[in-house]
């Protein structure tokens, strides 16, 4: 009797090298053109997706209805989960500038700090971590970037701070959902998974602000504020641990980023930096900060207030079920929905279990429990708020719009181009070959793969979902830690975060750079493998030097 389902080929050449060389050909097709400029970022992410549909129908053998369903997949959590959320972050961030808080807010920062490095910190830093806890996906990257604009950083400037910044607390994102998923995946208790991710990932986190200043003017500048930088990336590394460890996964980021906030407030109250740091070409700055009302700094800032409150109350478990049901239609993708079974290399069954190894297919349309329609109903509130009429603010919407379509184009081929590539097992094949290695050098790929599964999907949910089992059987083949190398997945995952193709163009669209996304990959590559590495490295010690270190 014939299975009801396509099983996924993870070697369909009968050479695990030619495999994977094929199995890379949309990624190197979607990259390659950002990276050499020869293609924008909508045409690179169009002619990727085309590529993967053809190597996916031909070489894998995947369906044509199977495929074309898994596009379709894609199209819908790309609307519902992404545009809509850019959308609405860009418009929140329009409305601020045109009824001029921006400036307030700018002069508001400068009374913590005028110093360009400190700034970058705690707004890319601490402040996008707070979003990333609260939201995860793209707000993070879309706020703080477009944050940084108005403060007065160069476009392309600010989209990179941000990409580097939005890592190491990725893992804990959107309430700990990868974390939850992880668990989930790999039956592993969820709470030893993130008390061994809070052991991997604190001595990044303590990095990564020395790591942005150092990318802005140089490593001796950054010095000069080693106080704040040792305050914010130490008090967030040591939140961060201490949470993980002992008090839960879901609250680590904003738990972490708001102590990190007000740790350099405190500071910034006693202390300044010898001399303060701006851009060569940057003019004098027009506003005093010390001469605004308080009550004009926080009208000015009430916009990102009502946004956060409105995002952490999205985020919420039992609100966002209440949403769900009362607004949401979600619905199982007909003929793709538990029709296509992981291959035996994933699961290590040779005969697929139809109630364990068959991939899920929804068709997510959220308008009610979207974070995207928090930012909008934020956004609305707050141009209404700030003495906008509804004329105007429709008027700026579709202005808004207009200028994303590209980027909303971009966002859509991305998306169904990762949806394609994970449905036909593409994504697998890419992760087995960094499995091909021995127990010595296991650890530091086990990181990678995590890396390459978020550079793949734009998710390190995704990354979980696609190679935490996988990450269980090679742990248990090789004689190492299926905890740790799970974890592994998760916070090397991260470092890949940065350099997924949705990021990239999240972050040129929030800071007005569209056309800059291959500039914007080849600024950002190799700061996303060097931190990788560095997780990497990290979990060699634990599986080989240290691994008391780890024992939950």
């Amino acid at each position: 009797m014939q299975p009801d389902f396509w099983i996924q080929q993870d070697n369909p050449t009968g050479s695990w090298v030619l495999s994977t060389l094929i199995a890379s050909l949309p990624l190197v097709v979607l990259l390659g053109l950002l990276i050499t400029g020869k293609a924008n970022a909508w045409q690179a992410a169009w002619a990727g997706l085309i590529t993967a549909f053809a190597v996916a129908t031909t070489v894998f053998e995947m369906p044509l209805d199977l495929a074309a369903r898994a596009t379709a997949v894609g199209a819908v959590f790309s609307l519902f989960r992404i545009i809509w959320l850019i959308t609405g972050a860009v418009f929140l961030y329009d409305i601020a500038v045109r009824t001029g808080q921006f400036e307030v807010m700018k002069a508001s920062i400068a009374g913590l700090s005028g110093d360009r490095r400190i700034q970058a910190v705690l707004v890319a830093f601490a402040f996008g971590a707070f979003i990333e806890g609260a939201a995860g996906f793209g707000a993070p990257v879309a706020i703080s970037a477009a944050f940084l604009v108005g403060l007065g950083f160069k476009p392309m400037q600010a989209a990179i701070l941000c990409l580097v910044a939005n890592t190491a607390p990725v893992a804990w994102g959107g309430l700990g959902t990868p974390i939850r998923t992880l668990g989930a995946v790999t039956s592993l208790d969820v709470e030893a998974l993130s008390a061994v991710s809070g052991r991997i990932l604190p001595p990044v986190s303590f990095i990564v602000p020395i790591w942005l200043v150092t990318m802005m003017c140089g490593f001796r500048n950054a010095m000069a504020i080693g106080p704040a930088l040792v305050v914010i990336g130490g008090v967030f590394s040591v939140v961060q641990w201490f949470w993980s460890n002992h008090v839960g996964f879901e609250l680590v980021d904003i738990v972490s980023s708001l102590s990190s906030l007000a740790a350099a407030v405190i500071l910034l109250k006693f202390w300044k930096p010898e001399q303060e740091w701006h851009f060569p070409d940057e003019p004098p700055p027009t506003i005093v900060a010390e001469a605004i009302p308080l009550r004009s700094v926080a009208r000015a800032w009430a916009p990102f207030g009502i946004l956060t409150v409105l995002v952490m109350i999205w985020g919420i478990p039992d609100v966002k079920k209440a949403l769900s049901e009362f607004g949401d239609f979600r619905q199982e993708m007909p003929g793709l929905h538990k029709a296509v079974a992981k291959s035996e290399a994933l699961t290590g069954r040779a005969v697929p279990d139809p109630k364990k190894d068959l991939e899920d297919a929804f068709l997510d349309i959220v308008p009610a429990s979207s974070t995207g329609t928090a930012t909008m109903i934020a956004a609305v509130i707050s141009g209404l708020f700030l003495g906008l009429s509804p004329v105007e603010l429709v008027r700026m919407f579709f202005g808004t719009l207009d200028r994303l379509r590209p980027a909303m184009a971009a966002i859509l081929g991305m998306l169904c181009l990762g949806y394609v590539t994970k449905y036909a097992g593409m994504d697998a094949v890419l992760g087995l070959a960094m499995t091909r290695t021995g127990a010595n050098f296991y650890p530091v790929f086990a990181a990678l793969l995590g890396w390459l599964g978020v550079a793949l999907t734009g998710s390190d949910t995704a990354s979980n979902v696609l190679f935490g089992n996988l990450q269980v059987i090679t742990a248990e083949k090789l004689g190492l830690s299926p905890l740790l190398m799970a974890s592994a997945n998760t916070t090397g995952g991260v470092m890949g975060k940065m350099i997924d193709a949705q990021s990239i163009v999240v972050a040129a669209a929030a800071t007005g750079e569209h056309g800059q996304e291959g500039a914007i990959l080849r600024a950002v590559l190799g700061h996303s493998l060097a931190l990788a590495m560095i997780v990497g490295a990290i979990v060699w010690l634990y599986a080989h030097v240290i691994p008391w270190a780890v024992q939950i």
